[in-house]
């Protein structure tokens, strides 16, 4: 039987109804939701609103939901883009009803391309995460995906800030190689 990502285990755990599964896929894609979200909203209160909306539709869906690939990010990114074309869509009705000028810098419409684009980058980018080293995955998990301070990481896993610094840093850089390479194709 093939060894389970902790994606898996704990999609599998919180369909189960298990809450605390629930808050360790929270705290692991909490900050790539919100970008995503910030992404096509553009407003950081608009963002947050979404982010929440984002993992309340994933709690209630979870009991049905089997996960297939190794993480969870693509399929909360796809809840993501819908909760954000619903808040737009939402913005739009509400300008409509006021006499404000209408904000020209608002898509009319979500392009299904760009919502491919996304899923796809957003794939990509859990591809990549998932070769890195389990030391690299953590200082990612904790710099990048919880907000950690470098030495507020490197007492967390035992390692010293330079080492959290220089890894963070190698693995941003390829995560940006992995971004372009998605973006080029």
């Amino acid at each position: 039987m093939p060894v389970q990502t902790s994606d898996q285990k704990w999609a599998a755990q919180a369909a189960a109804g298990d809450e605390s599964a629930f808050r360790e896929l929270y705290r692991s894609y909490v900050r790539p939701v919100y970008w995503i979200a910030h992404g096509m909203l553009g407003s950081p209160a608009d963002a947050e609103d979404v982010t929440q909306e984002t993992f309340v539709t994933a709690w209630r869906k979870l009991p049905g939901f089997e996960l297939q690939g190794e993480s969870i990010l693509p399929w909360l990114a796809t809840i993501c883009r819908f909760q954000a074309a619903n808040r737009l869509r939402q913005r739009r009705r509400d300008q409509a009803h006021t006499t404000e000028a209408v904000d020209e810098t608002l898509p009319s419409t979500i392009s299904v391309e760009e919502q491919v684009i996304t899923a796809d980058l957003a794939e990509r980018i859990a591809a990549e995460v998932g070769t890195l080293s389990d030391l690299d995955r953590a200082i990612f998990r904790l710099c990048a995906a919880e907000g950690y301070a470098y030495q507020a990481a490197a007492e967390e896993l035992g390692v010293s800030h330079a080492i959290v610094r220089n890894r963070l840093s190698r693995v941003r850089t390829r995560l940006r190689g992995a971004v372009k390479e998605a973006s080029d194709a």
